[in-house]
């Protein structure tokens, strides 16, 4: 099944589906109205890795035990939750997604999607009111004007239509900071102190400075120009495909990272040897031996893939503010149409992102910025709450300020493969293995062999 075919396949399988009387998602009624007079006995969650997992357990208190193997959560009710778990690598996880939704209106009720989960890449595409396969949030019974009213607005609307109804809701808040070694700030700038080094990476005019000066003494910024993305791809103005066309633009905040990428590696900023990320260079880059100064992560980043990198004392790294603020992921929680568990979806839904308490204790207990106001605010101000990994930083104090700051990027259905294919064509002319014509050309085809309905790539002046 084409990917871009979603909205219009599922439309009319979810319509049939309701028609027969199969589960919640109709604007006409309640989750109560619509749903069966008994819950099914499995309730089928569909995810990318184990997180939702572990914090559902962590926060729900239905939750029993768990199967050895950690495939099924047991409810002390006797329904069973089975996490179905597909990579996202290359749009696998969507592919079986997908093909499970448009299956929903036939399926038999223990096999039905009852709740999957997106990333802000490609949430559009699930939250679409065409495509009807997340069920509105007030149609479950959770009212975001009340229920969700801590959130961060950017997170409501990310998991939002272009109504403005949301259709999903998320435990996390991902806002990045700079994540800096503290030797290597003692060695170059004679200090560790995040406030004095936050002085020297808080805009990219005063960052680009600090650069040559970590050069100068040997060290690299950052360790691969993929490391800034983010920042430039949170900026854009435009949407990659705006709703209803068939047209790829390239926002100029685009061209500006590729720009400044080749720069910086040009002025030996960033280490040339690092293709990209999520390799093993770039997972070496944050050892005890590398030259690298700083990362720029958001709170999982940190937890999830620095850490486990790091092969050093415990105390060696400290955050400060980034050049700019920005958002890096987060994992949207949704209630499928057509699910005969309603009442555990939507249970599950403000267990696990609605509930200041549960909130709390899910950053308390895996280092999570989490999505309520109140709740952030207070653990920035809380001086127990410190890491050992930072040097007994408390993280939350530059956190709280950068999520207050983010204004996401306008987001379309195509996110994913737009972010994903833009990165890879252009590391080939950063690495020079290609000229920029040759590179945008070769986007121009990924991006068409990805989506067949995109007709023409335009580029900024």
């Amino acid at each position: 099944m084409k990917r871009n075919k979603i909205a219009l396949v599922l439309a009319v399988s979810m319509a049939a589906g309701m028609m027969a009387g199969c589960g919640v998602g109709s604007s006409n009624g309640s989750a109560a109205e619509s749903a069966a007079a008994e819950e099914g006995k499995v309730i089928n969650i569909y995810s990318w890795n184990d997180e939702a997992r572990q914090r559902i357990e962590l926060v729900y208190d239905q939750v029993k035990e768990t199967s050895e193997d950690k495939t099924v959560t047991y409810l002390k009710d006797g329904t069973e939750i089975h996490w179905i778990v597909n990579p996202n690598q290359d749009g696998v996880y969507q592919d079986k997604l997908d093909q499970a939704l448009m299956n929903q209106a036939e399926a038999e009720a223990d096999k039905k999607v009852d709740i999957f989960l997106t990333e802000t890449d490609y949430v559009f595409k699930y939250t679409d009111k065409d495509a009807n396969v997340a069920i509105p949030l007030k149609d479950l019974g959770i009212d975001p004007e009340t229920d969700l009213a801590d959130q961060y607005d950017f997170t409501k609307t990310t998991a939002s239509d272009a109504d403005g109804v949301q259709r999903g809701s998320t435990w996390q808040c991902c806002p990045g900071v700079l994540v800096y070694r503290r030797d290597i700030a003692k060695n170059v700038f004679g200090t560790d102190d995040p406030t004095e080094i936050g002085k020297k990476t808080n805009s990219w005019e005063v960052l680009e400075k600090t650069a040559a000066e970590l050069k100068e003494n040997g060290y690299y910024t950052f360790s691969s120009y993929a490391d800034t993305f983010r920042l430039y791809g949170n900026s854009i103005e435009n949407s990659w495909v705006e709703p209803g066309s068939t047209t790829v633009r390239v926002d100029p905040k685009i061209v500006d990272w590729i720009n400044d990428s080749k720069t910086w590696l040009d002025n030996g900023y960033v280490d040339a040897n690092i293709k990209g990320q999520w390799n093993d260079d770039w997972n070496k880059a944050m050892g005890s031996d590398s030259k690298v100064f700083a990362f720029l992560f958001p709170a999982w980043g940190i937890d999830f893939t620095l850490s486990p990198n790091w092969d050093g004392d415990a105390g060696q790294w400290a955050v400060t503010d980034a050049p700019q603020a920005y958002n890096w992921g987060g994992s949207y929680v949704h209630a499928a149409t057509g699910t005969d568990n309603p009442e555990h979806a939507k249970e599950i839904i403000l267990a696990l992102t609605a509930n200041e308490e549960n909130l709390t204790k899910i950053s308390k207990e895996t280092s999570d910025f989490t999505n309520d106001k109140s709740a952030m605010a207070a653990l920035a101000e809380d001086t127990s709450f410190a890491s050992e990994f930072l040097g007994g930083q408390n993280p939350f104090t530059y956190f709280a300020p950068s999520a207050e700051g983010i204004k996401i990027a306008p987001l379309s259905a195509y996110d994913q493969g737009c972010v994903e294919i833009i990165q890879n064509t252009f590391s080939d002319y950063l690495q020079d293995k290609v000229d920029f014509n040759k590179a945008k050309e070769n986007f121009e085809t990924a991006i068409k062999e990805r989506y067949p309905d995109i007709t023409e790539v335009v580029w900024p002046e």
